[in-house]
């Protein structure tokens, strides 16, 4: 499934590829979640753009599936410049880790495309990160999800940290202070 609607946004699911494997993934429940997200391929732009009929009847699209949308960011930017011309919000929901992947900082190119990002901390430190995340690129990934945010607070209008709520009272108050100490805002998700 390229796209699905949940209350009044459109969501897409543009791959499976995930640079963590968290315990608490949704993923690792897919029929808890309503809807098969599994992608059988990767979808080519014309797919993607295919399924964007009608942006005018949502408030918001947002690109999150089973796997970490920025894996694709240069798809993102295309269809984010399409549906910007619509005038429909952006939010992209990531792992943080996209320059990582990319070896490089991709934020500036998302300047003017992305109104808001949610960036899943999950942790107070790097080692409960690779504990709880088990990121691809070990504990150097929480540091680099921390910079990533305070690229995106250049470039973005809004910018959230998130948590699970799969961590303490106490961590989870300390990832907000966290976040406050960068400017970002916070929000605890709740683990379905």
């Amino acid at each position: 499934m390229i796209t699905y609607e949940i209350n009044d946004a459109l969501y897409i699911n543009l791959t499976n590829r995930c640079t963590n494997n968290c315990s608490f993934c949704i993923r690792n429940h897919p029929e808890g979640f309503g809807f098969d997200l599994w992608l059988p391929k990767e979808p080519v732009l014309e797919e993607i753009m295919a399924d964007l009929e009608n942006l005018e009847l949502y408030n918001e699209v947002v690109f999150c599936g089973y796997g970490e949308p920025l894996v694709r960011y240069r798809e993102i930017i295309g269809i984010c410049r399409h549906i910007k011309q619509k005038g429909v919000r952006t939010r992209i929901n990531t792992n943080g880790q996209a320059n990582l992947i990319w070896n490089r900082n991709i934020v500036p190119e998302l300047k003017g495309l992305v109104d808001s990002i949610s960036i899943s901390l999950n942790a107070k430190n790097a080692e409960d990160y690779a504990e709880l995340c088990r990121p691809e690129y070990g504990k150097a990934a929480y540091s680099a999800v921390l910079d990533f945010a305070g690229e995106c607070i250049k470039y973005i209008p809004e910018v959230w940290l998130t948590v699970v709520d799969v961590i303490s009272a106490y961590d989870i108050e300390v990832c907000r202070g966290i976040a406050e100490g960068i400017g970002a805002g916070f929000r605890v998700r709740h683990y379905c």
